[in-house]
């Protein structure tokens, strides 16, 4: 009789994902710091906003949505009040809200990440996949940035160069 050994040791911890993410941040931090100061608020292709619009949405989702998790507060999502006149402005504001990100995902228990959890009141995932989702967003939307800077005949940072 032949047995299969099983593996105990899980493929990611909760730190490799918060470095994963904060990774993702860096890098958009980066792109924003990328644009010129009037293109960052008015340049857009397709009908797509501009990216300080996109950033002040990945600012406004991550730490809220933890405290959320950490609160057990399923309320609705309403859009932050934020509303940055400059680049100076974005770039403060990101970097308080990885302060945020990293205060609540670090009172998330490793047993929470599996457990579901209705998001916003709209989003019924386990915790991993919602964490995994904001990530995705993060992304989606620096890709879109990606594509403002060539436009602009900009050179993004390399999407590899995280941290």
């Amino acid at each position: 009789m032949t047995t299969t050994a099983t593996a105990t040791q899980q493929f990611m911890s909760t730190e490799q994902l918060l470095k994963h993410w904060q990774g993702h941040r860096n890098l958009t931090r980066r792109v924003i710091e990328a644009f010129p100061e009037k293109e960052l608020f008015e340049f857009s292709i397709g009908g797509m906003r501009p990216f300080a619009k996109l950033a002040v949405e990945l600012i406004s989702i991550g730490g809220t949505a933890l405290k959320g998790i950490v609160d057990n507060n399923m309320e609705a999502y309403t859009e932050e009040s934020f509303n940055p006149k400059t680049k100076e402005n974005i770039l403060k504001k990101w970097d308080e809200e990885t302060g945020v990100i990293n205060h609540y995902f670090n009172q998330i228990s490793e047993e929470r990440f599996q457990e579901t959890f209705n998001l916003f009141g709209q989003y019924e995932f386990p915790v991993y996949e919602n964490i995994l989702y904001f990530v995705d967003n993060e992304i989606h939307h620096r890709g879109q940035g990606y594509v403002y800077l060539r436009a602009l005949g900009i050179e993004p940072p390399f999407f590899w160069e995280r941290f």
